[in-house]
């Protein structure tokens, strides 16, 4: 059962900005990634190794951010 969530968004004056803030919440939450995951079928193994690319990916942000990665 796909988990249901609710995003609120205030237009005030700029639309454009306003869709902006919706779209980031919409990818912080996971929306898109989990449609993708309800249509195509993806193995455990594929699952496993995508969850680990992610984790490397945040890793390397951290690090980045916290100055001990070098460019």
């Amino acid at each position: 059962m796909p988990k249901k969530s609710n995003i609120e968004v205030r237009v005030n004056v700029n639309l454009e900005k306003a869709l902006r803030q919706l779209k980031k919440k919409i990818e912080r939450e996971g929306v898109v990634r989990d449609m993708k995951r309800t249509v195509y079928f993806e193995s455990p193994t594929q699952k496993r190794r995508k969850r680990l690319v992610r984790a490397i990916k945040q890793n390397m942000l951290r690090m980045a951010n916290q100055g001990l990665l070098k460019k």
